[in-house]
C-alpha cells in the first residue's frame, strides 16, 4: 500500500526549493509505511535486543574478557547489528516500489523521481537512531556504564551515523538491483552476518586463526572498535579513520551503484 504524495506546481521563485520539498514528501510516506508496518518495525529492535539478553545472560559468565564487563563490551556489537537491521527493510521498500510500478507514476509528475529512494534512506536513518538510543537504554539497565565524555558521545554518535547512512545506502542500492522484494530480503540477509564475523561478540584472539585476518579487517570490526573506545572514554586511534573511510567509500559506491540501478530499472518499463 502507498500513501499519497501531493505535490502543487511550484512558482519559478520556489523552483529551488521544489526538490527539498519532495524529498520531504517521500520521507513522510516512508515513515507512514514504518508506521503501518509496525511489526517490522519492533522487530529490528526486538531482535538485537534479544540476543544481547541472551549473550548476556547465557554466555557473559562463560566469555571473560581481561579489564571490561561483557555487557560494556558487547553493546556496541548490538548497535551495530541493529542498524544492519533497521536498514534491511530499505532493500525490500525499494524493491517493492519497483515491482508496483510506483515510480513510474512519479517519474510522470513534477518531481525529482530519484528522490523515492533518498526518502526511504532518510527515514529509515531517523528509525535506526531511535532504535540505537532504545538498545543503548537497555544496555544501561543491563549493567552498561559508559564513561565516555560529551566530545567522545559526540564522535561515538557521529560515526554510527556514518556507518548507518552507509549501510542505508547499500542496502537502498541492493533491493533496486533485486528482482523481487524478495530476492532483496535474501541478498540483504547475508550482510545481516558481518558483526558475528567481527570482533562484536568475541575478541579477535577467540576467532579461528582462518577467520580472524578477515575479521580484523573488515569495516564491521572498525566501527565497533572505535566505538567501543569512545563509549569506554578511550581513543579510538587509527580504527576510526578506517571505519571512516570505509563509510565514505560504501556511501559512495553504494549512492552511484543505486543512481545507475534506478535508471536502469526505470526505463525498463
Amino acid at each position: 500500500m502507498t500513501s499519497a504524495l501531493v505535490v502543487t506546481p511550484s512558482a519559478p521563485t520556489r523552483a529551488g526549493r521544489a526538490p527539498v520539498a519532495a524529498v520531504a514528501q517521500f520521507v513522510r510516506r516512508s515513515l507512514t509505511h514504518s508506521i503501518r508496518d509496525a511489526e517490522a518495525l519492533v522487530m529490528a529492535v526486538m531482535l538485537p535486543t534479544m540476543i544481547m539478553l541472551l549473550f548476556v545472560t547465557v554466555f557473559g559468565r562463560a566469555i571473560q574478557i581481561p579489564g571490561i564487563d561483557y555487557v560494556s563490551y558487547i553493546v556496541p556489537g548490538v548497535i551495530v547489528l541493529c542498524a544492519g537491521f533497521g536498514s534491511s527493510s530499505v532493500a525490500v521498500y525499494a524493491a517493492t516500489d519497483i515491482q508496483n510500478g510506483i515510480i513510474d507514476r512519479f517519474r510522470t509528475m513534477p518531481v525529482p523521481a530519484y528522490g523515492v529512494v533518498v526518502g526511504h534512506v532518510v527515514a529509515s536513518v531517523l528509525r535506526n537512531l531511535i532504535a540505537t538510543g532504545f538498545v543503548i537504554g537497555i544496555g544501561v539497565l543491563l549493567g552498561f556504564r559508559p564513561a565516555a565524555n560529551p566530545g567522545q558521545w559526540l564522535a561515538a554518535i557521529g560515526l554510527l551515523l556514518g556507518f548507518i547512512v552507509a549501510i542505508t545506502w547499500l542496502f537502498a542500492a541492493i533491493g533496486l538491483a533485486s528482482g523481487s522484494p524478495a530476492a532483496a530480503s535474501g541478498y540483504g540477509f547475508v550482510l545481516l552476518f558481518l558483526p558475528y564475523l567481527s570482533s562484536g561478540f568475541v575478541p579477535i584472539d577467540a576467532l579461528p586463526a582462518w577467520l580472524a585476518p578477515f575479521a580484523e579487517r573488515q569495516p564491521i570490526t572498525l566501527v565497533i572498535e572505535a566505538t567501543r573506545a569512545l563509549l569506554a572514554g578511550q581513543a579510538p586511534g587509527v580504527d576510526a579513520y578506517g571505519a571512516l573511510a570505509w563509510c565514505a567509500g560504501i556511501v559512495a559506491v553504494a549512492v552511484a551503484w543505486s543512481a545507475w540501478m534506478f535508471r536502469r530499472r526505470a526505463a525498463r518499463r
